[in-house]
């Protein structure tokens, strides 16, 4: 049996890519430093999936998993330097402590003639393949030749929703997950060293940068958006965001824009992209992922960072001359996200309140582009109560162009 390596037992390794990968038939060791899901895992060599619709729940047993403790750098390592392929889904900030041990692992794999080997990169970082590579040669700066030429840094765009689950639907048993039907995983074509996986829902791709872009600007970008204006409308859940008429159109108008400029930066027509704009919204309508506002929403310090889903497709808009004055909507209310226990956000809406939208813009988002004076007029008006239907009447007066019927 081929063995899959995945770092991170955490909701997308178990609700995706470690039941993608069982399910073509490998063993699938999961790595974490989370004691109960390791013993948990290496006592039932199981765990169930709950694959939630508005139409009900279908339960899958994820089977041959195990847990390795990612405490243990030398098991880990091993456990690597066995594999047949490898996966992170471990979160940005964490890759540059478990570089040592895939360093090692992969160190490990040279010294013994393995074939080429290949890393796929679950995290949402646009040159997440470049920062890690980087790492791990830090690591071990001898074999700087052999990772470029036998290892591949395989980045993935996640687009499946998995949500928190509350104790009481996870049923006595932790490693319990639930996901959204939805399970394609692309990949970059590009990237593989050697043999690419078969791999049913595994969708290889070349140039993958329209995905990667299409994951975080359009996916993340509107995600947002319905969170930020739900926020002011004080619903709770984001399938109530988008039954809102207002800002299922506030999101809508958003997508087409960050689409229209994915499609000019990738040279690809608009038609791709706007199945999966209409996509998006109907998948934000299931119910039974209960998926949270203030969970979608926050950390508006990093969503409203230069490089990140609204200002980066803001970013890219303006580049190529494009509308975006819908992604703008967003931002404004972004400003104004504050939850409890979101101090993220609520650290960059006290600062917006206190100095002004556009000493935010600034500060947070280092943004210094054409569309600050429109952000601050939105955000002034998003203050000042003024309701999400006046936002969108004042953008189409500004830019002459109405889709409203």
């Amino acid at each position: 049996m081929k063995k899959f390596i995945m770092y991170g037992a955490g909701n997308i390794g178990r609700g995706f890519i470690g039941q993608l990968f069982s399910g073509a038939g490998y063993s699938v060791g999961f790595v974490d430093i989370n004691k109960e899901f390791i013993a948990r895992l290496n006592q039932d060599k199981e765990y169930p999936v709950d694959v939630v619709s508005n139409s009900g729940t279908e339960e899958i047993i994820v089977k041959n998993a195990y847990g390795i403790d990612g405490s243990d750098i030398e098991l880990v390592s091993e456990e690597i330097a066995a594999a047949d392929i490898m996966a992170t889904a471990i979160g940005v900030n964490v890759l540059k402590f478990i570089a040592k041990p895939i360093a090692l692992g992969l160190k490990k794999r040279f010294e013994r003639g393995a074939k080429p080997f290949n890393i796929i990169i679950c995290e949402n970082l646009i040159g997440a393949d470049h920062f890690l590579k980087g790492l791990i040669k830090e690591q071990i700066p001898e074999y700087a030749d052999k990772i470029d030429n036998e290892v591949g840094f395989v980045e993935a765009s996640i687009g499946r929703m998995v949500p928190m689950l509350s104790e009481e639907k996870r049923k006595g048993n932790p490693l319990r997950v639930a996901v959204e039907p939805y399970n394609i995983l692309p990949v970059d074509k590009a990237a593989f060293k050697g043999e690419i996986p078969n791999l049913e829902k595994l969708y290889p791709y070349e140039p993958f940068n329209l995905f990667i872009q299409r994951k975080l600007f359009m996916h993340n970008m509107s995600h947002a958006t319905c969170a930020y204006l739900g926020f002011l409308r004080n619903y709770e859940y984001i399938y109530e965001t988008v039954a809102d008429f207002d800002i299922k159109y506030v999101a809508y108008r958003a997508l087409v824009q960050s689409a229209l400029a994915i499609a000019k930066e990738n040279g690809v027509n608009i038609e791709e992209l706007l199945p999966h704009a209409e996509n998006l919204l109907y998948r934000f309508t299931n119910k039974a992922l209960a998926d949270t506002v203030s969970r979608v929403g926050k950390d508006t310090k990093r969503k409203l960072s230069s490089n990140d889903r609204l200002i980066g497709a803001l970013n890219l808009a303006e580049k190529h001359g494009l509308p975006c004055e819908f992604l703008c909507i967003g931002i404004a209310a972004g400003m104004n996200f504050n939850p409890d226990g979101d101090d993220s956000s609520i650290e960059l809406s006290a600062f917006a309140k206190e100095n002004g939208a556009k000493e935010t813009l600034k500060k947070y988002c280092d943004y210094h582009g054409n569309m600050t004076d429109l952000i601050v007029t939105l955000y002034d008006m998003i203050r000042n109560g003024k309701q999400i239907s006046a936002l969108v009447k004042y953008v189409e007066e500004l830019s002459g162009k109405t889709m409203r019927v």
